[in-house]
């Protein structure tokens, strides 16, 4: 169980500092990022009565927590960097229905040192998040179970974020009703997951999770099952042609997302390859856009200049120099 941290003079004043700025811009909640627990008491105590949500990578570091009367988001990808778990916190918050879609947010976390909160920061939704449109995830769970949903919409914004070896990637996954989906289909070749036990494509797998990512590359679209299992991939969808109205621009992966689910019960999600964005469509229709989050840092090795050579380096080159003169010269007829 992890280590309680001390409710300090410094994380009192930031929790004082967030109820301030709270009531200056109307915030619906404030949002504390942390990784370990600390004195819940203390804390709700801190920021009043405005209404606190307490984010973790994990359960343990939430435990103890019960009794306190604030909500709890669990982070389903934790060692990401600062922004972007502030991101999925929200995302989390506004699936659970602790924030509105484009409430504004007072956030308190440790934004440049480990383990200690130093950061403070206004975040508007509507502006952080991208927008949410006709239906909230609660919605759109009504045929699929919520969790296959969340898992499958976390996938793909981590495909679109991150797309596979610093390229940009883009997929479908058509969830629930897959029998029906089935028949609308056809291998666009070697189907990857052909053959393996359901225990080896579920999804709550984190291989299969990364296999997944990797299979996205190629074309076509998986099909998974209500359940989490990936039933099929490298899919070529052929629906029914349908009356459909969706933004100008997108592509055949779009449109055959939106006839998918107009044919059947399922829900497509879409990862556009050009930007990374995430639509949701059901019955035909986009019901869930997500922009793609901050690219993930990449590192490279620092490209410096080569130490200056020493004296003896500089007259070794020359006499290597001088050899090489030589050889190019012709031979001299005898």
């Amino acid at each position: 169980m992890a280590v309680a941290r001390k409710f300090s003079d410094q994380l009192d004043a930031f929790c004082q500092m967030a109820a301030r700025m709270a009531d200056l811009h109307n915030a619906e909640a404030i949002l504390f990022l942390t990784e370990r627990p600390t004195e819940w008491d203390k804390l709700q105590a801190a920021v009043g009565d405005h209404a606190l949500i307490v984010a973790a990578d994990s359960e343990d570091v939430l435990a103890g927590s019960e009794d306190a009367q604030f909500d709890t988001v669990v982070l389903s990808v934790p060692d990401l960097p600062v922004y972007e778990q502030l991101t999925e916190a929200l995302l989390e918050a506004v699936a659970d229905e602790h924030l509105a879609p484009g409430a504004p947010v007072v956030a308190v976390y440790s934004g440049f040192e480990s383990d200690t909160i130093d950061s403070l920061s206004l975040i508007r939704l509507g502006e952080h998040l991208g927008r949410l449109t006709i239906r909230d995830l609660k919605q759109l769970g009504a045929k699929v179970p919520t969790e296959t949903l969340k898992s499958v919409v976390d996938l793909a914004v981590s495909i679109g974020r991150e797309g596979r070896e610093g390229k940009p990637v883009g997929t479908l996954m058509v969830v629930g009703d897959h029998r029906k989906t089935l028949t609308f289909c056809k291998p666009m070749g070697f189907d990857p997951v052909r053959g393996y036990p359901v225990s080896e494509r579920m999804l709550s797998d984190g291989k299969v999770r990364e296999g997944v990512k990797e299979i996205a590359q190629m074309d076509g679209a998986f099909v998974v099952s209500a359940k989490g299992t990936v039933v099929a991939a490298c899919q070529h969808v052929s629906a029914p042609p349908a009356e459909l109205s969706i933004s100008k621009g997108l592509g055949a992966r779009h449109w055959a997302a939106a006839e998918i689910t107009r044919a059947t019960s399922a829900v497509a999600v879409a990862v556009s390859e050009s930007n990374g964005t995430v639509r949701v469509f059901l019955n035909g229709e986009v019901v869930l856009r997500i922009e793609p989050f901050r690219r993930a840092m990449k590192w490279k090795d620092f490209e410096n200049e080569p130490p200056p050579a020493t004296p003896a380096e500089k007259e070794r080159d020359k006499d290597k120099d001088k050899e090489k003169d030589k050889e190019k010269e012709p031979e001299k007829a005898e």
